[in-house]
Formats: C-alpha cells, structure tokens, sequence
C-alpha cells in the first residue's frame, strides 16, 4: 500500500506542474526486462507532450464514448465479468484479465470496476484493493514459474494536461 500512496502523490504532484502534460509511471523486474537492480523498482516519466500509445489510447476511448455513449473499458470489465472466460481473478474493486487482444506471452490486464481516469480516483479501499491485486499478480507468476518472474507493467491513465479526459479508463 505504501507503493501505491506514493504513485498518487507523485502522479498528482507532477500533473499539477503546468509544463507537464503526461506521467507515466512503471515497474519492471528481472533481468530479462533489462533491469539491472535484482528488486522490483519502479519509474516515473513526467512528460510535456502526450507520447504516442497514450494518445491513441486516449483517442480510440473517446471515440468509443463518443459513439456508443459508454466507457469502453467499463464496457469490457462488465463483458468479462460476465463470460468469465479470461478472468484471472478478481477482488472487491479490480478484475486481473487476460485481455483478448494481449501481445505479449502471459499479458494481464488489471482493471477497476468502476470508472476511474487516474490514482488520484481511487479511495482508500480501492488503494488497498489495488496493492493486494498487484501482489496477488506476481504471486501468481511467481508460484506458476517457480521463480522470481520478471514483467514490465505500467499504469495507463488520462493525461495531465488540464483537459478533463472523461473517458479515459485507468488500467494496469
């Protein structure tokens, strides 16, 4: 928990700077995800523009708004919690998925159940709700590989640059 109070206080201390518009924070572990600390660590790149894959992402969601007048993540979450087909597993405020378009080999896609557009959303329960679903994914990967498995993992959520980004899905 301690982890996910300091990326809300720095995504919010960063975002309220005027020249940066996106922060993106990240974790990686393992040598094979070119860490070269033994330990999960974690990064933070506070930007003036809006790189690419945000941008889209944020694009391709306000489309989807725009045209079928609902968030096209909590549209998802639902379908999956009601198929069940990929879930991996889920608590009070997160559903752990493995999503349908996934690129990359055991790619999982953590999801709050209720709109949210950045960390700053989260109340206090979905905080701890969030810590517990993110030790409960490398627990799992751990336990399925009998190692330390390494993993890239990086949280998406609405740019900073002052426009309300209504549709944007926070997601992990």
């Amino acid at each position: 928990l301690p982890v996910v109070e300091a990326w809300v206080t720095e995504y919010r201390r960063l975002g309220e700077c005027e020249f940066i518009n996106h922060v993106q924070i990240f974790e990686n572990r393992g040598d094979l995800m070119g860490c070269s600390n033994p330990h999960p660590h974690g990064q933070i790149w506070a930007n003036a523009t809006v790189p690419d894959l945000p941008a889209r992402e944020g694009a391709c969601q306000a489309e989807y708004q725009r045209h079928r007048k609902s968030c096209l993540l909590c549209d998802y979450t639902a379908l999956e919690l009601a198929r069940g087909e990929r879930v991996v597993f889920a608590n009070r405020s997160f559903l752990a998925v493995v999503p349908f378009w996934a690129v990359w080999p055991f790619e999982t896609m953590l999801l709050p159940k209720r709109h949210v557009r950045d960390l700053t959303e989260l109340d206090a329960a979905e905080r701890a709700d969030l810590a517990d679903a993110l030790h409960r994914m490398c627990a799992r990967y751990d336990q399925l590989f009998a190692t330390s498995f390494p993993y890239s993992m990086g949280i998406h959520q609405r740019p900073t640059d002052g426009a309300a980004h209504d549709s944007w899905h926070c997601h992990w």
